[in-house]
């Protein structure tokens, strides 16, 4: 029977992602979507470096996802868009640009491992997009996978009611398919093929059981499954579906699949969840600008759209979007606004676009036009950048850019050769287009170039991009660390006067400002001035001043962090006060009294969860020690050990060879930033 075309053609586009762990199978379940929706003829490997999504050279020789990939597909008579993120905690930034644009995800779940602490960050990547998910738990034809220690770990360590809606049949090598709780039917793959069928009679009590559990799980957090679970002995089928589809949307239940990606088990109930289950872009709430204004997802509406995703080629740049609302058409003339080089936030810049593409990772069709709901590449945009807006010239709008995390990590990087000095420039310049999270900056006091990012994986894929793109040779430094200082015992009733007279008009400006601890890092300003005595133009200008004192502490020049500053007095001149007297004062006198008061050097730490075998648990708890490491929790697990620790992230450099070596080769470790602390 063919599925029923709705009245709205968006009712049957599905955006979402795929979020997991390092090697939890994310883009294994990628290629076998597609391949099963019919988008590929083949089914892609990760150890072949076959895969559509990994498709450039320094994801297949390293065998991880780097950069996230847009592809597509269709499903039951519905359009599902696909991003495959990275899992590595050095690209989280890359992920949440994507999660970002994205109406939905799948969170995957290695089976015998369960919640690994990238997982954790993603997952609360996606709760401050408020993305709806759904879980599927892979990989449970490897030995020592068990559903239920994988479920449980999700409850405790993600906080989520999880709502399990299959079965296994067989266990580790003997998994051969699921029982579907919600249709009691059992779907059994064999030669690649799956069947539905009855319940088998060795897990009919079991089942039963399990279906009354999730019932009991839905009425008690679905008003409508609830009225029909106390005047009826259960749930009907199709009331049960709708409350799972309404809890997900809603966030507050997580439908649980499970499967084997590798052995092509379990993704056809995946897809069909997707549709099921997660939102369209009707579903999801209008997108809102900065200003307040909203704008609904319809075709017909001022076009309002997101840039996310930046690639800038040697042939041109490549501009990934999310059309939001109204419909994008070759050839039009759109404003960006936003993040644009150049320009103030909100300002706009109007450009013509050229072409636009719908990308099947690095394949891409030439189409006329996007509709609201679609995510699509646009060429010929040279001032957009991931996180600026387009919009029609008429009706303007600012849309929330993502966050991007602050870089902690820098190396020095320089040319071997003196003539390719203009060309590293060039290429440097063109890795932070694309990469927000990378930052390129010369330091004032040595003259080196140094390029800065969030781990030193990340930075180790810039530099081999930089040098296999521009062929080019470049030699790097050691990497060294962000530090910020803080306050640990400030001052109070600092007086500053600033007088300056040269001829003409003069600078005055009298201030008295108390300075202490703020718990937490950031800044906070603070005026108690009574009786106009500093007008309050005047007092803006003190908070810019202090802020730009900010930049450079007394221990040495690095950002100051963790500081309240209160202006409680001051005094003006009726001639020679001025915003820039009162700014130069503001400055000056935040530095004095950092000088005057108690600072602390802070560094940046890591979170580090290293998994070992038993017998070499007490060789990594020294080496982490040796680390200054702070070990904050293990346990046991089949044989291994799983240690967690916080780390000075210079002393993370270098750990993956040394774990090697103390393990044979067999331990394995992830870090995920931990904010700054006190350098010991």
């Amino acid at each position: 029977m063919r599925p029923r075309i709705p009245d709205n053609p968006l009712a049957i586009v599905r955006n979402l992602g795929i979020l997991a762990h390092v090697d939890a199978g994310k883009t294994t379940v990628t290629e076998r979507m597609l391949y099963l929706a019919g988008a590929t003829y083949k089914r892609g490997e990760v150890h072949d470096g076959t895969t559509v999504t990994d498709f450039d050279p320094l994801e297949r020789d390293r065998g991880i996802t780097i950069f996230a990939a847009a592809v597509s597909c269709a499903w039951d008579g519905h359009r599902v868009n696909l991003i495959d993120t990275p899992g590595h905690v050095d690209f989280s930034d890359e992920v949440e640009r994507s999660l970002r644009v994205l109406d939905g995800a799948i969170a995957v779940f290695d089976a015998v491992a369960g919640v690994e602490p990238q997982s954790e960050s993603v997952w609360r990547l996606a709760d401050r997009y408020g993305v709806p998910r759904i879980a599927f738990v892979n990989k449970l034809d490897r030995a020592g996978a068990d559903l239920d220690t994988a479920v449980e770990s999700i409850r405790r360590r993600l906080h989520k009611a999880p709502l399990v809606v299959q079965l296994p049949i067989g266990q580790e090598d003997g998994f051969a398919g699921v029982v579907d709780l919600v249709r009691m039917r059992s779907l059994v793959w064999a030669g690649g093929v799956y069947s539905a069928g009855p319940v088998p009679e060795d897990l009919l009590a079991q089942a039963r059981r399990r279906r009354r559990l999730l019932e009991e799980s839905v009425a008690e957090l679905h008003a409508g499954a609830l009225e029909e679970f106390c005047v009826r002995p259960s749930i009907s089928d199709e009331t049960l579906a709708g409350a799972l589809r309404d809890l997900t949307r809603s966030g507050a239940g997580l439908v649980v699949l499970c499967g084997s990606a590798y052995r092509d088990r379990g993704i056809e109930p995946l897809l069909d969840a997707v549709v099921a289950y997660l939102p369209s872009p009707l579903d999801v709430p209008p997108v809102r600008g900065e200003d307040g204004a909203e704008r609904a997802a319809d075709p017909r509406a001022p076009l309002a759209a997101l840039a996310f995703k930046v690639n800038a080629t040697a042939t041109g740049r490549l501009t990934y979007v999310r059309v939001y609302s109204g419909t994008l058409r070759k050839g039009d003339t759109v404003l960006v606004t936003g993040l644009v080089t150049g320009l103030d936030t909100g300002a706009g810049r109007t450009e013509r676009v050229s072409r636009i593409l719908r990308v099947q990772a690095d394949r891409h069709t030439e189409v006329d036009l996007a509709l609201a709901g679609d995510i699509v590449a646009v060429v010929g945009l040279k001032s957009a950048r991931p996180g600026t807006t387009l919009c029609a010239p008429g009706a303007p709008l600012v849309l929330e850019p993502p966050s991007t995390a602050e870089p902690v990590v820098s190396v020095a990087v320089e040319a071997r050769r003196s003539t390719d000095a203009d060309r590293l420039a060039s290429g440097l310049a063109r890795l932070a287009e694309e990469d927000p999270s990378l930052a390129v900056r010369t330091d004032a006091e040595t003259g080196q170039t140094l390029l800065s990012g969030m781990g030193e994986l990340h930075l180790e894929v810039a530099v081999d991009k930089l040098r296999r793109e521009h062929v080019m040779d470049v030699a790097v430094g050691r990497p060294q660390v962000a530090h910020r200082e803080t306050v640990v015992r400030g001052v109070s009733g600092l007086l500053y006067r600033h007088v300056k007279q040269d001829g003409g008009a003069g600078q005055f400006a009298h201030v008295v400002l108390d300075v202490e601890p703020l718990d937490g890092d950031g800044f906070e300003f603070a005026s108690t001035v009574i009786g106009g005595r500093v007008p309050r133009e005047y007092v803006r200008a003190v908070e810019a001043g202090c802020r730009d004192a900010l930049a450079d502490g007394p221990l040495g020049g690095h950002p100051v962090t963790g500081l309240r500053v209160t202006l409680t007095d001051g005094a003006t001149h009726p001639k020679d006060s001025s915003d820039l007297a009162f700014r130069t004062a503001g400055r000056l006198a935040l530095r004095e009294a950092l000088r005057a008061g108690v600072m602390e050097l802070l560094e940046p730490v890591a979170e580090v969860t290293v998994t070992v075998p038993a017998d070499a648990a007490g060789a990594v708890l020294g080496d982490l020690a040796a680390r200054r490491g702070r070990i904050s929790g293990s346990s046991a697990r089949a044989g291994t050990v799983v240690i967690t620790a916080v780390v000075p992230l210079a002393e993370v450099f270098g750990y993956a060879t040394r774990l090697r070596s103390r393990t044979q080769g067999r331990g394995t470790f992830t870090t995920r930033p931990a904010g700054y602390a006190p350098v010991r």
